[in-house]
This record gives C-alpha cells, sequence and structure tokens, in this order.
C-alpha cells in the first residue's frame, strides 16, 4: 500500500478539503432556513479573514522592501497586466468551447492577487530571493483588495455576470476594505497575537471551505451541472495548464532577458504566476452576489492544483541545481 501512501501524500490537503466540501454541498446542499444561516456565516468568515489579512500584513515592512522596484514592479506588472491580457485572449480563444459563465470564471482568476504563503514557501525551497518574495506576495494582496473590484468592474461589468452598483460598491467596502483596514489599524494589539498563532491560517482555510459548500450548495439549487458538459470542463482544465505553462515560461524568460539573477527569477517566476484561492473565493462572493459561483469557481480551483503541482515541481528541480547542492 506504500504507492497509496504516496499518492495520498502528494494532494494537497487544502485543496482535498475543497473537494469534500464541494462533493457534500453537491450530495447534501444547503436549503430552506439554512441557507439564511450559511449567507451570514460566510459573511462573518470573509470579514475575519480580510481582518487577519491586515493585522498580519506590516505596510512598513512593506514599504521598505520596495527599494529593490525593479524586482516587484516585474512580478505585479505580470499579475495585475499581462495575466489579464492573457485571460482576455483565453476567453477569444475558448469562445466556441466554453459559456459565459465558464469564461467569466477563467478570465476572473486571472484578475487575482498572488498567493503570499506558497509564492514564498517555493521560493524558499529553489532557494531564490525570499526577502523579495515576502515583500512581493504581500504587496500584491494589499493592492488586490483595491486592483482586483477595479479589473472586475472594467472587464466584466460588460458580461452581465458583475454588475457594479452603489451597493455593490457598498459590499465590498464593509466586507473587504473596512475590516483589512481595521486589522492594519489593530497591528499595534494584534499582530504579535496573530503571528504567534499560526493555527489561525485556519480562517483562511476555513473561510474559502465554508464558499466552496456555499457555492456549491446555491449551485446545486440551480441545478449548475446541466449547464455544462464534461467536454466543457476538459476543455477549461488543458486551458488552465496552457496558461499556466504560458506564464512559467515567460516570467522565467522575461526575468532572465532583463538581467535579473538568478534567485530574483525565481521569486519573479513563483510570485508572478500564482492566483490566490484563499482570497479569489471570498472575494467572489461579495463581487458576484446572487451568481451561480460554483461554475465560477471552478477554472480557479483547477488553475490552484495546477499551479501546487507545477511549482512544487520546479521548485525541487531549482534545489537540486543550486550551487549550494553542488
Amino acid at each position: 500500500m506504500s504507492w497509496l501512501t504516496r499518492l495520498f501524500g502528494r494532494i494537497d490537503k487544502f485543496l482535498l478539503a475543497i473537494l469534500c466540501s464541494a462533493t457534500l454541498a453537491t450530495l447534501l446542499p444547503a436549503r430552506g432556513v439554512w441557507v439564511e444561516v450559511l449567507d451570514w456565516a460566510t459573511k462573518i468568515a470573509i470579514g475575519l479573514l480580510f481582518f487577519l489579512y491586515g493585522a498580519r500584513l506590516s505596510p512598513a515592512e512593506t514599504l521598505a522592501g520596495l527599494r529593490h522596484w525593479r524586482l516587484h514592479g516585474v512580478i505585479l506588472g505580470f499579475t495585475y497586466l499581462v495575466f489579464p491580457l492573457v485571460g482576455l485572449a483565453m476567453v477569444v480563444v475558448t469562445g466556441p468551447f466554453l459559456d459565459q459563465t465558464l469564461q467569466t470564471g477563467l478570465l476572473y482568476l486571472t484578475l487575482l492577487p498572488s498567493t503570499v504563503q506558497s509564492s514564498i514557501a517555493f521560493t524558499s525551497i529553489a532557494r531564490g530571493n525570499v526577502a523579495g518574495a515576502v515583500v512581493s506576495a504581500s504587496a500584491s494582496n494589499l493592492l488586490g483588495v483595491l486592483l482586483t473590484p477595479l479589473l472586475c468592474l472594467l472587464l466584466l461589468s460588460g458580461t452581465g455576470r458583475i454588475v457594479f452598483t452603489t451597493t455593490t460598491v457598498s459590499e465590498i467596502m464593509v466586507q473587504l476594505l473596512l475590516p483589512f483596514v481595521v486589522g492594519q489599524l489593530s497591528r499595534r494589539w494584534t499582530a504579535g497575537f496573530v503571528l504567534a498563532h499560526p493555527q489561525l491560517k485556519l480562517v483562511d482555510r476555513g473561510s474559502v471551505v465554508l464558499v466552496v459548500y456555499a457555492a456549491f450548495s446555491a449551485g446545486m439549487r440551480e441545478d449548475m451541472w446541466s449547464q455544462t458538459s464534461w467536454q466543457s470542463i476538459a476543455v477549461l482544465l488543458a486551458v488552465s495548464v496552457a496558461i499556466l505553462a504560458l506564464m512559467l515560461g515567460l516570467t522565467w524568460w522575461v526575468a532572465r532577458r532583463l538581467g535579473f539573477s538568478r534567485p530574483d527569477a525565481i521569486a519573479i517566476q513563483f510570485c508572478g504566476t500564482k492566483k490566490s484561492l484563499a482570497t479569489g473565493l471570498p472575494m467572489a462572493s461579495v463581487l458576484f452576489a446572487g451568481q451561480p459561483l460554483g461554475l465560477l469557481m471552478l477554472p480557479l480551483v483547477l488553475f490552484h492544483q495546477a499551479q501546487l503541482m507545477a511549482c512544487a515541481s520546479l521548485a525541487g528541480h531549482y534545489a537540486a541545481q543550486a550551487p549550494e547542492a553542488g
């Protein structure tokens, strides 16, 4: 049974929890009074999540680290400029194969900030510029609280899936920005406690699992699986892998062409190709309020697992090639 142990050992436990949540929602979706209870629980979890983001991230450290402006500029350029352009191109290419819901989800994933934990972890494993990764990934998430909604307004408002009204803006402010700002302002009293208790990261993952359950529950009530086909899902998986492969190759090539050192190029590649599931799913529940989130978020879930598998392999490869390893 060793092969079975190795197989499940390689499966990301976070993804496994997400898959279990989606399966549970498919078999036992929330109905009746539990829909409203779940809605309030999700809102509270999202608010707590962004409060903890604010409490963890140090603006002073981020601003100090921005002195390496070329590195961070390239990473942010890939995250918020190149990725959205690739997303727009893929929407055009997949027009004959994917319905509008999946295309909207595909474009949405390209508008998200980078991950924090996995970007830093893979950069460290690969012996890249860890300090640069910390600053860039943190800056990406700081900026993402504002940039992702603005990019959605610019690129997705015409799809009919997301409509920015006074209510939408107020929900973004109350559920996302306000808790984040409160977290930042409270760092004097809360940062030490939050940083000293890494188990609070379970709030990150728990909120995502809760959003997945709520999204798939709503999808089952709306009979979402009858709205797509397994062929479309296969195309979506292939497109997600293609986007990831393109960005992994492009970030490395550009970094080396611009004269960055190997450690800097590793940080650029791992930070510039990630998209945050932990931020993307809760944010989507606000931005796409009232929409069938199950299918909308499927591209992000597939891309998340693909990026973990590919970057884990690359990090090990770079570590073996590092001068210290030889």
